[in-house]
């Protein structure tokens, strides 16, 4: 199987578009593969103490995860856990740190000691929201990491129980301003702002209930205490059974498994988010240690079953981008998202 990293300089999330194909400039993205666990790397090689293939943890490596488990990014982070352990022979351990869309967990990464015995994977919106929107309250800054590899391009999907008086984002806004505020599960801070934006163009009032991933949105919404949610791929078995119908996507582009479902630009409001899984490890680790991390989860995401749960879990595809590329989506991500803010 080949996994194929790609590796970009500049400008590559946008709210409209999380990547494109090319570097700012004209340049084209350039592409790193691994064929049959072989590394073949373009470019200059990461420069360390030992090289990438001497070393391993000193003791277990801490896998964490910055939501609560059962949502669709605790999904995937435990298969990419549980190959990397059977790839490389490396205990690794896997932890759920909720808290803020992942800013709990990686306050904590952002103090841990930098020798790659902990790793975190995360959503880039969250945390580009709230390190515009707060950045004199948060212990660290985009900087502040030494960033592994992406997983996927998340697809964000509104839906709703599927016997709620609505079907599209037009009837919920018209239920909503007949029936006062309506209840919708988010589990991540910038949900609220494609909903604040449908709020504003047409005085229909959401109450946003906040959860700590995408296994307690669907619980909400299944239970009734909530009418609508967000969801990033946690919907998928709800939409299968059909106990679940989706509203709009909240992405730039519609979703392949679902073509007929509107986004909410489509809808005539004009507003989309498009946020990435990416893993990140402490700032100032040695460039060996994080050449063998990229690695092993570049491994990882071509395995078979990567590919199965990533396309189940987040009704996506695997993204494997560089440590460089991925830095570029986090640190070219702050300007675009502060646009999004008004900031």
């Amino acid at each position: 199987m080949t996994t194929v990293k790609a590796s970009a300089s500049a400008n590559i999330w946008s709210a409209r578009a999380l990547f494109t194909d090319k570097f700012k400039g004209g340049n084209k993205m350039k592409l790193k593969a691994r064929i049959a666990g072989i590394v073949i790397a373009i470019g200059t090689a990461f420069a360390g103490a030992a090289s990438a293939g001497d070393w391993a943890p000193s003791g277990p490596l801490m896998f964490q995860i910055g939501f609560g488990a059962g949502g669709s990014t605790d999904a995937m982070g435990r298969v990419i856990a549980k190959v990397m352990e059977e790839q490389t022979g490396w205990n690794v351990v896997v932890e759920n740190k909720p808290g803020a869309g992942g800013v709990a967990m990686f306050t904590g990464i952002s103090k841990s000691k930098p020798d790659g015995q902990v790793i975190g994977m995360g959503v880039s919106t969250p945390i580009l929201m709230q390190l515009v929107a707060r950045a004199d309250q948060l212990p660290f800054k985009v900087d502040d990491f030494d960033y592994l590899s992406s997983v996927a391009l998340g697809q964000l999907a509104l839906v709703a129980d599927k016997d709620a008086p609505f079907d599209d984002l037009e009837s919920m806004v018209d239920y909503a301003k007949a029936n006062g505020p309506l209840a919708v599960a988010i589990n991540a801070s910038p949900h609220k702002l494609l909903l604040g934006a449908v709020s504003r163009e047409t005085g229909a009032e959401f109450e946003f209930v906040s959860t700590k991933g995408g296994a307690e949105s669907m619980k909400l919404l299944l239970g009734g205490q909530v009418m609508a949610s967000f969801a990033g791929g946690s919907h998928g078995a709800y939409l299968d059974s059909g106990d679940m119908k989706m509203i709009a996507v909240g992405n730039a582009e519609r979703h392949a498994y679902a073509p007929d479902v509107k986004t909410i630009a489509e809808q005539g409001y004009g507003v989309s988010l498009d946020s990435n899984f990416y893993i990140a490890t402490t700032k100032g680790t040695d460039p060996a240690i994080i050449e063998a991390l990229s690695n092993a989860i570049s491994n990882a995401l071509a395995s078979d079953e990567v590919v199965e749960i990533v396309r189940n879990a987040a009704k996506s595809s695997v993204l494997d981008l560089d440590p460089e590329a991925t830095t570029a989506m986090m640190v070219d991500g702050l300007p675009a998202m502060a646009k999004l803010l008004g900031k």
